[in-house]
């Protein structure tokens, strides 16, 4: 098979070039059946194109069907064993680890800055998870990776680990020491499985850090839609070559979490952006990261702008992924998320993320990097024109992500468990029976079963006036909160 080819787009446009009957679902029937704002948003072709499954010639059939074609040539364009189409995301990438993972065992050693969806993921499987902190960058708040000192340290405290999970890159592009962790994680013949949702790219560029497959991770979640350029919700999970996952294992978890009812559009999408990464990504990551060096260079000579490079590389940081344009704002002397919003109101311009300290822009693979860097660059120099002189700042003066909170229950058990709403203000010292993430980038601050500190609270309340969103909470106002009842 050629990476050229792109077998379930072409299956499903011969398909819908026939002009079938459509005795099946979905009911806008290919369109007639469609309301007009339907048909004016995503057009006719699009709708033709939506199609149920086990349609012969599509994914059922003489094998291989185009749909394993497919996703052959994706296992082959990532340097996987096998890969599998997601349409729920990463999230439901690491909802299958877990799973797997828990084929072997309950314990596992996760880094502690994962994404909420790992810790869904770990409640969904009934896993107790030993966290492993990050190495955190004390000027700017940000947590970066986990080292392999600390990986190591962790599985000692856990000897009846099953599996390691960790995060690489991370939301502000720090890319781990992948093949350390997968050493240390190896040498007690236990899988590595690295949430790589932000670094479906790397595979594809000299330029970048190595991808997890390629540094000896056994399972990659890889949120393909993000930077390569599938439709939103769509990703793919691979299992490496070695892997120590069996591969009969995830095919099973996978068919458990997806949907009956897979969308042909998504699917076609993940089909279309393996052949775009396989064929030109190589050139297209390099016209844009030539880009995005020269826009880095015009922002920091704007007064009171920074942004952050090569810097990010760290203990436990091997290399970074200049995809997200990092901009350190605090000179401005506001927050970055009242900066965030005032690129939106004056510039029209929407970021990927706000911190307290930064704002991120995400770029894709292609996408025309040299005019969006030219109006980021010009939005940015129109806000700090409107706050006026920079000032001095020393330190971070904002919120600091405090300490998290010891956890006194499994996850899984708090969150199923008796439980209550009690007053925010009043859920000081109580075990969280829920979630709290800052979103994005979606890491919790809170976890369920964890012993809720006043330092926590306060920092979820602060994020909340600056702006911020919150995931998890029952109640998104968040004059609740749900805690366990303790015996």
């Amino acid at each position: 098979m050629s990476q050229d080819s792109v077998p379930y787009v072409d299956a499903l446009l011969e398909h819908a070039g026939r002009d079938p009957l459509r005795l099946y679902v979905p009911g806008h029937k290919g369109g007639a059946g469609a309301d007009p704002a339907l048909i004016e948003a995503v057009g006719g072709r699009a709708l033709r194109l939506d199609i149920p499954s086990l349609i012969p010639g599509i994914d059922v059939g003489d094998e291989p069907t185009p749909f394993q074609r497919a996703q052959a040539l994706a296992a082959d364009a990532w340097g996987a064993k096998r890969s599998w189409f997601l349409l729920n995301g990463a999230s439901q990438g690491n909802h299958a680890a877990c799973l797997a993972l828990r084929h072997s065992g309950r314990r596992i050693v996760v880094q502690r800055n994962a994404h909420s969806s790992v810790v869904d993921g770990a409640i969904l499987a009934g896993l107790e998870p030993t966290f492993v902190a990050p190495e955190l960058d004390e000027d700017l708040g940000i947590a970066h990776c986990v080292t392999p000192a600390a990986l190591e340290a962790a599985l000692e405290a856990t000897p009846d680990a099953v599996g390691v999970i960790c995060v690489s890159p991370t939301y502000f592009g720090a890319c781990a020491e992948v093949a350390a962790l997968a050493d240390v994680a190896h040498r007690r013949g236990l899988p590595l499985v690295v949430d790589e949702a932000w670094g479906a790219h790397l595979r594809f560029s000299p330029e970048l850090p190595m991808s997890a497959l390629e540094s000896g991770a056994d399972m990659a979640i890889s949120s393909t839609h993000k930077i390569v350029g599938s439709l939103t919700q769509s990703a793919i999970v691979h299992l490496g070559h070695d892997s120590l996952i069996d591969e009969q294992v995830v095919d099973r978890v996978v068919t458990l979490l997806e949907s009956t009812s897979p969308s042909s559009l998504l699917t076609l999408s993940l089909d279309a952006a393996r052949r775009l990464a396989a064929t030109q990504g190589a050139g297209l990551l390099a016209e844009t990261l030539a880009t995005l060096r020269s826009t880095r260079e015009r922002i920091s000579r704007i007064a009171g702008l920074d942004v952050l490079d090569e810097r990010l590389v760290s203990p436990g940081v091997a290399g970074w992924d200049p995809l997200r344009l990092t901009v350190d704002i605090r000179a401005t002397g506001i927050t970055g998320h009242a900066f965030a919003a005032l690129l939106r109101e004056e510039a029209d311009v929407f970021c990927e993320l706000s911190t307290e300290a930064v704002v991120v822009a995400a770029f894709g693979m292609g996408g025309q990097a040299e005019p969006l860097a030219n109006r980021f660059v010009a939005a940015l120099e129109q806000v700090v024109r409107l706050l006026g002189e920079p000032v001095e700042h020393h330190g971070v003066p904002f919120a600091v992500p405090p300490p998290w909170g010891p956890m006194e229950m499994v996850p899984r058990d708090a969150f199923l468990g008796p439980q209550e709403p009690v007053a925010f203000a009043e859920a000081e010292g109580r075990i969280a029976a829920e979630s709290l993430a800052a979103y994005p980038p979606g890491i919790p601050n809170v976890l369920p079963g964890e012993r809720l500190t006043k330092e926590t609270l306060d920092f979820i309340a602060e994020t909340l006036g600056h702006g911020g969103h919150l995931r998890g909470a029952s109640d998104r106002t968040l004059e609740t909160i749900r805690v366990a009842i303790e015996e």
